[in-house]
């Protein structure tokens, strides 16, 4: 059987070195004000490497230290292939800011988790601690946790706009609200007079934020709304037919792709006679309730996410909390500008 390593101590590392064991907490606090002969540093740091000294992480934390380290949790699993594609430019650029801030990550995954859903306490304890802040993205978020987090003042940062009735939360979200609203005059530029918006029953703050776009076109163009929720795709689509809709601007691509199937069984064009726009990447962990219509691929009008952007700001706005450097003017709440790409579900107005 192999014996499991000893854990080499600050004591071993300093007769190594030929120092006090008090040096060698100097060299590995880097604390302020403490100046420390460059020839001494040199030999502590040579004998924490001859020895593989690790550092007491849970100890430099009760001792009110930084580990440098970033925690990221996610309420819905990102590895499993259906979500990667998703996720994976936010850890990308979560992963690339950190290393470039010089701060480790830590992922925290099931180990809290109740009634299916992961949850960040556990027995009572906020088992993020052990990092010096966390980034926090998903879809599914625990009200109730969001609001402890905030009256704990633990430092986080969430990817995706976020409300808590405790306080502000720090967030780097998309700027649906703009892209949406964006997308809609993409449709009125091409005739379109009738437009529809088909969104999520359950409410969210990236819902709201895509309604609000919508409705702010309608103001401008001075055109009645016609906001449907994700009730049955059948009954959405008829109502869409009865009002004379030209185009549809839709939530999530799964509804999209239903909308469509029915158009073509009933004898109608995508995009020549109905026009689809998709508010956003197709997000995985969403579901409408409508029945996944195996479809081959499509190329969706659309506006992407920057998701990877989303990652990287986040980082860097948690680190300056990190650092206290949250002077009046640094923002903690971001919106970020989503492209619009032109595929090939919209197009002109059809003459009727």
């Amino acid at each position: 059987m192999t014996q499991r390593r000893r854990r080499v101590t600050q004591a071993e590392v300093a007769r190594l070195a030929g120092v006090s064991q008090a040096m060698v907490s100097l060299v590995l606090n880097d604390s302020d004000g403490v100046r420390v002969a460059p020839e001494t540093r040199k030999r502590v740091e040579e004998a924490l490497r001859r020895t593989g000294y690790t550092v007491d992480i849970m100890g430099r934390r009760l001792r009110g230290k930084s580990n440098r380290i970033i925690g990221v949790f996610t309420y819905e699993a990102v590895f499993p292939s259906g979500s990667a594609d998703f996720y994976g430019p936010f850890l990308g650029g979560i992963e690339e800011e950190s290393e470039a801030q010089g701060f480790d990550l830590l992922l925290f995954t099931s180990p809290g988790r109740r009634q299916g859903r992961r949850k960040v306490y556990e027995e009572g304890s906020n088992r993020l601690g052990i990092a010096d802040g966390c980034i926090l993205l998903g879809r599914h978020t625990d009200r109730d946790e969001l609001d402890r987090l905030v009256d704990e003042r633990f430092p986080f940062v969430f990817i995706g706009r976020r409300e808590s009735s405790a306080g502000p939360v720090s967030y780097v979200g998309g700027d649906y609200a703009a892209a949406t609203a964006e997308l809609y005059e993409r449709l009125w530029s091409l005739g379109h007079r009738r437009i529809a918006l088909v969104g999520y029953r359950e409410e969210s703050e990236s819902t709201a934020d895509r309604r609000t776009g919508y409705l702010r076109a309608c103001r401008k163009h001075r055109k009645a709304p016609l906001a449907l929720s994700d009730d049955d795709p059948s009954a959405v689509y008829e109502r869409l037919r009865a009002d004379g809709v030209t185009a549809a601007l839709v939530e999530a691509a799964e509804m999209a792709a239903a909308l469509r199937a029915l158009a073509n069984s009933s004898g109608l064009r995508v995009p020549e006679d109905l026009s689809i726009g998709v508010l956003g990447d197709a997000d995985p962990t969403q579901t409408s309730g409508w029945p996944l219509r195996a479809v081959p691929h499509v190329d969706w009008t659309t506006f992407r996410i920057p998701r990877r952007a989303m990652g990287a700001r986040a980082v860097r706005i948690l680190v300056d909390m990190l650092l206290g450097d949250t002077a009046p003017g640094r923002e903690t709440q971001v919106l970020l500008p989503c492209d619009l790409v032109n595929g090939t579900t919209v197009t002109t107005a059809p003459h009727r």
